[in-house]
């Protein structure tokens, strides 16, 4: 009898255990319904000058430094989704790298980190390009140190997730900050901005979305840096705290940093300017830009239960240009690429709470960028532009070849038809995911 009851209490004792296991399973997953939100910055300045990258080409050397190249990381996380995001200080970061860096990441689905380039064009080479005579022009093993700190700042920001708050805005960003060099006046104003706060109310991150070449600089200068970037996040974080990020949007052909000196015209008939090419031309606009950010978001109100949603789609684009073929070729990095001269790109769709967050995978021109935010779902629509690939510029086939200022656009683009492909594609995916919080 008292075998007997022993093997009930123990039954009973196992019941018990099971069922507390259980509670706390659910209170578990219940803790982590609410958002999560990390960050984290690595340093990505080589540890000697290396030429920096313009555009394809040889790079031009450097012999001094502004600022410093990071590798800055945000990750988003509620309940069973989380999504990475990482800006580089680059001009630009193909695929073939951004694979190595979701490989270092567990415990987040590959398909779920976005990686984009501020697009500086003041930092060395990460594309390889062949240079002709069976080299390249880039530095191996700089690459590698790139994706090693940008998988270290990614992992960093998981380990440092906690409860969050998020404010999100969409402003017109006001002040001498970017024009259209091609024609001066078509460029998108409206700068987007999505800020963290942990249960304190102390910033976790601010993330700004605008569309800008960060080229004040040039790489003929000889200047290592992230240009006007760098003092954009040394604003942020020294106002605010946390990590600050910059995401390009649709900069390409030719939105640029209003740099100009608007009493040195170099040819006012066809509405050329000389331009002031310094560092403090760079402290500036960056400056600036923190001002508006900081401006925007402020009266934002805060959301402290968002959505988060992550959505993906492989989009196949036609290689036409010779010059980009060659490329995806004969690069080093071994670019995946079709038989039929086409190449494979990740296009992403992010819902956080009322914001909307799609990437192109290059440079698109602002009236593509304008289309796209039009149809977007969200009260607030942000593009993350040059991200999870970087190959050239994206134009519609109207714009293509269409006059001499976009010659150089259309010759530096996977082909005619690339912009009409991404918006198709993009659409497709914005239509069939769910909508954004109202």
């Amino acid at each position: 009898m008292a075998r007997h009851w022993a093997k009930r209490e123990d039954r009973l004792f196992m019941r018990r255990t099971t069922l507390l296991a259980v509670v706390l399973a659910f209170v578990s997953v219940e803790a982590r319904a609410g958002l999560e939100v990390g960050a984290a910055v690595r340093k990505i300045t080589p540890d000697r000058f290396l030429p920096v990258s313009g555009g394809m080409g040889a790079p031009s050397p450097s012999h001094e430094k502004r600022g410093e190249l990071t590798a800055r990381a945000l990750v988003v996380r509620k309940g069973d989704v989380a999504i990475g995001v990482v800006a580089l200080d680059l001009l630009g970061f193909p695929s073939a790298l951004g694979d190595r860096v979701r490989a270092k990441v567990g415990r987040i689905a590959p398909h779920n980190i976005l990686i984009g380039s501020t697009h500086t064009h003041s930092a060395p080479d990460c594309y390889a390009f062949p240079d002709g005579k069976g080299g390249h022009t880039g530095d191996l093993e700089y690459m590698q140190l790139v994706c090693n700190r940008a998988a270290e700042a990614l992992n960093e920001a998981l380990d440092r997730l906690q409860p969050a708050t998020i404010k999100i805005a969409v402003g017109e960003a006001k002040g001498k900050i970017a024009y259209n060099y091609y024609a001066p006046d078509l460029y998108d104003r409206r700068m987007g901005v999505i800020q963290a706060m942990d249960a304190k109310g102390k910033t976790i991150a601010t993330l700004v979305n605008y569309a800008v070449h960060p080229e004040v600089l040039g790489n003929d200068v000889g200047i290592m840096s992230p240009d006007l970037v760098g003092p954009l996040c040394d604003e942020l974080e020294s106002r605010h705290g946390g990590v600050a990020l910059f995401m390009n949007s649709a900069q390409g052909g030719m939105v640029t940093a209003d740099n100009r000196d608007l009493g040195k015209p170099e040819d006012a008939q066809r509405g050329y300017w000389h331009d002031s090419r310094s560092w403090e031309e760079c402290l500036r606009i960056g400056r600036l830009m923190a001002t508006e950010a900081e401006r925007i978001v402020k009266d934002a109100p805060t959301q402290a239960d968002p959505s988060l949603v992550c959505e993906s789609l492989d989009v196949r684009f036609p290689v036409e240009s010779a010059a980009m073929w060659a490329v995806i070729e004969h690069s080093p990095l071994k670019y995946p690429h079709n038989a039929d001269h086409s190449i494979q790109a990740r296009i992403n769709l992010v819902n956080l709470g009322d914001a909307q967050i799609l990437t192109i995978p290059g440079e698109a021109l602002p009236n593509i960028g304008f289309y796209l935010k039009r149809k977007m779902r969200g009260r607030h629509n942000f593009l993350f532009g040059l991200t999870n690939e970087a190959f050239g510029y994206i134009l519609t086939k109207v714009d293509f070849k269409s006059f001499p200022r976009y010659d150089y656009v259309s010759r530096v683009s996977l082909g005619e038809m690339t912009g009409e492909i991404l918006i198709e594609q993009a659409l497709s995916l914005v239509n069939r995911a769910p909508a954004p919080d109202r």
